[in-house]
């Protein structure tokens, strides 16, 4: 009879994966180095494959061992819902569920969330990881994540994604700047005046798509982590941006001196969505969950909040 793999080979397999470090992922499994390396040396005994191509103090995953990986995190996924659904006699919407969000969504939603699942799913606990996109798509590929609330159109073609609604973009400036007209021509801005997210926030992305941004000197070079502080470099310099509704129908120009205005189009807008991996079985659970999120991010995109 051969031998079987045990769950506990392929997370220390997993691990060394993610750390790319002997000694880092030892640390992580909470295990000796030299317990690590065996435990690797044995899983390639019993697969009689390589999985890694050792050097003196470096190593290298074989194409092979990268396969390994990807279905390795597959089985560990399936162990974990296993036991998961074991723990709460198959019933829906019990247990753990880790949530991804970016940070263009989070602070806007996640209050009313929690407060609705609490009232309808009390035996529910969500754990919550606020992230960039490509960041929190990785956590969920690797199953460090069951589900991921982001804005669309973006790259999500190995997983199963959701529409919830359109978030059309405003216009947001100085009251003082409110009658010249910048939301009939955006071509008048004056340069440097347009100030937007780091690039890593897919709304910049977004914004620059939806409205059609293409002249560079009207963009300013300055960019800005978040929202809120966005929102004082527009208020400060002055300058514009452009902002979903979902931002300011949570209030985020409330003490401020900003106004919005609609754009003169109807393509400026960004979509909500949710993401989660085709392989889970959890999508009962999802499609429940992703009810509530879009009971909440509809009203709050709506232009008539």
């Amino acid at each position: 009879m051969s031998r079987l793999v045990s769950l506990k080979q392929l997370h220390y397999l997993i691990t060394l994966y993610d750390h790319q470090h002997f000694g880092r992922a030892a640390a992580a499994c909470f295990i000796s180095q030299s317990t690590l390396s065996a435990a690797i040396s044995s899983l390639e005994e019993i697969l009689e494959a390589q999985l890694l191509e050792r050097d003196h103090k470096t190593f290298l995953f074989t194409p092979l061992g990268e396969e390994i990986v990807r279905r390795s995190r597959l089985i560990i996924e399936q162990s974990n819902d296993l036991v998961d659904y074991a723990r709460n006699q198959g019933s829906l919407m019990q247990g753990k569920l880790y949530l991804g969000i970016i940070p263009t969504i989070a602070p806007f939603i996640l209050s009313d969330l929690q407060n609705l699942c609490q009232q309808l799913y009390p035996e529910l606990t969500l754990f919550i990881r606020e992230d960039t996109t490509d960041n929190v798509l990785n956590y969920l590929s690797e199953g460090k994540l069951d589900l991921v609330i982001l804005a669309l159109p973006y790259p999500t073609q190995e997983f199963q994604t959701h529409v919830l609604c359109k978030d059309y973009f405003k216009l947001v400036l100085p009251k003082t700047w409110s009658h010249r007209g910048f939301d009939k021509e955006i071509s008048t801005l004056p340069e440097n005046s347009i100030f937007l997210l780091e690039k890593e926030h897919c709304l910049t992305g977004h914004a620059l798509q939806a409205c059609q941004l293409k002249e560079s000197k009207k963009i300013n070079h300055f960019f800005v982590t978040s929202l809120h502080t966005l929102i004082q470099m527009v208020s400060h310099q002055p300058g514009i941006t452009f902002l979903p509704n979902l931002a300011i129908n949570s209030g985020i120009l409330t003490g401020t001196d900003l106004v919005s205005l609609p754009l003169k189009t109807d393509h400026a807008y960004r979509e909500i969505g949710v993401a989660w991996r085709t392989t889970s079985h959890k999508t009962q659970n999802y499609m429940l969950l992703t009810e509530l999120i879009k009971q909440i991010v509809v009203a709050k995109c709506s232009d008539a909040s």
